[in-house]
């Protein structure tokens, strides 16, 4: 009778892998059939791979099919693999990253005084993103060394002071790069290559180049208003050490074991590389609590290719989405399939139900709401029809799943407003990707 029972539990815990696994596949082809997507994805807990499945093509040209083997460049995953090389070489001894930039680079700005390799690797420098210059899109098809990069942002004025406000900056990592450059005597794709790649076994992992032969390499596209379209051009020495790798969903499940198992830094390292410092921002790595897990996780982007990798301690669950197509899917994906990893429910956009709401109702949540500085959200009635837009971006509609829930259609967002004991709006809670933000109402 025992074995009976034991037997059945085996069959229907099967069917439910079965029925999960089905459901990531559907839920990743919705955002391909929708032209959001096309790459490779990779589900793992605890190791043992779950899903690893190509979507799309790496060469429409040619209708060459995506692939766990194909490989994608990285955009800003990058950043961690550069942190971990800041953390070698502090436990060699080579560096401390309390010490100043000054000490490593003697003719740095006097506004760089305070400026310490910490403050680098957390954002926190205050020295300004060269990816945000006036002149930077003009400037990216040509060939750079280190120096010349450093060179675009080192006379810049600090946008803070280092230490008290938090602002991504490209130029942080960049400067990262170029320490390491000259600390190890080593370029940094040497330097990754050697004491990461090589040591873990990531054998489908380097730094991109726009001559090398790369086999199973695949091609950038980005949409457009005429359809899918090849990338724009940008020469690979641009992104250095903010993101200029590349890698597979195979390699970065090899990278998130190696790291977090211990196996390439010590506990202490580890420790500092995963603790957040401001803005839920650590060494390279966003830490936070989504939909009640934590998670270790980063995303990139670069001409062509939009990328997350996630990792849930508690779970010990590894989710990996590479894109091959400009985009915010990667990031919806990754936080879609590890609910279902975990048994959760997801709804897709396409299996939301709207209802109609009146116009007396919908008035009620006109206004702008600010989600954080300098970015908001300035929601408007245009008839019968709510329609939000965030700051920079395209006017979309909302559609009403409740009088006070919405759903967007052109991504997989939802925005819940709330009202004060009055029935006044006092702010929205935009869910996007797994994550919850509060847009307070102006």
């Amino acid at each position: 009778m025992l074995r009976r029972i034991a037997i059945a539990f085996v069959l229907v815990s099967i069917c439910v892998a079965q029925d999960s696994v089905a459901r990531m596949d559907e839920v990743v082809r919705s955002y391909v059939d929708a032209k959001q997507f096309m790459g490779s994805v990779l589900v793992a807990r605890d190791g043992k791979v779950i899903l690893s499945k190509g979507y799309g093509s790496a060469n429409l040209e040619w209708e060459v099919p995506n692939s766990p083997s194909a490989k994608f460049r990285l955009g800003s995953i990058t950043k961690q693999f550069t942190a971990a090389c800041i953390l070698l070489l502090e436990e060699r001894g080579k560096l401390k990253v309390e010490d100043p930039v000054k000490k490593y680079m003697p003719d740095a700005p006097a506004a760089w005084d305070k400026v310490t390799i910490f403050h680098l690797l957390t954002h926190t420098s205050g020295i300004p993103s060269f990816t945000g210059f006036p002149d930077y899109h003009s400037t990216e098809a040509t060939p750079t060394t280190p120096e010349q990069l450093v060179a675009r942002f080192r006379d810049k004025p600090l946008e803070f002071q280092p230490g008290e406000k938090w602002n991504y900056s490209n130029s942080g990592y960049v400067l990262l790069g170029y320490l390491i450059e000259k600390i190890s005597q080593q370029s940094y794709s040497q330097f990754v290559q050697e004491n990461i790649f090589n040591p873990l076994g990531m054998k489908d992992s380097g730094y991109d180049s726009n001559t090398a032969v790369i086999l199973h390499r695949a091609s950038g596209y980005s949409p457009g208003d005429k359809g899918i379209s090849n990338a724009g051009y940008i020469d690979m020495s641009i992104p250095l050490s903010a993101g200029g790798l590349y890698s597979t969903t195979e390699d970065l499940l090899r990278w998130e074991q190696g790291l977090m198992g211990g196996k390439l830094l010590s506990a202490a390292s580890l420790q500092k590389m995963t603790t957040p410092f401001k803005s839920d921002y650590a060494f390279g790595l966003a830490v936070h609590t989504a939909n009640g897990h934590k998670v270790i996780e980063h995303n990139g982007g670069i001409e062509g290719f939009n990328t997350a990798l996630a990792y849930y301690p508690e779970d010990k669950l590894t989710v990996v989405v590479l894109a091959n197509l400009n985009g915010g899917a990667p990031e919806s994906i990754a936080s879609n399939l590890a609910a279902l990893a975990r048994g959760e429910k997801v709804v897709l956009p396409s299996e939301r139900k709207e209802i109609a709401v009146s116009p007396a109702i919908l008035e009620k949540y006109v206004g702008t709401y600010e989600l954080m500085p300098n970015f908001d959200i300035v929601v408007t009635l245009e008839g019968s029809q709510l329609m939000s837009q965030a700051t920079g971006q395209s006017k979309f509609p909302l559609f009403a799943e409740s009088e006070t829930k919405f759903f967007l259609k052109v991504v997989d967002a939802e925005v819940d407003f709330f009202k004060n004991d009055k029935g006044d709006v006092t702010h929205l809670i935009l869910h996007q990707g797994g994550h919850d933000v509060k847009g307070t109402k102006k």
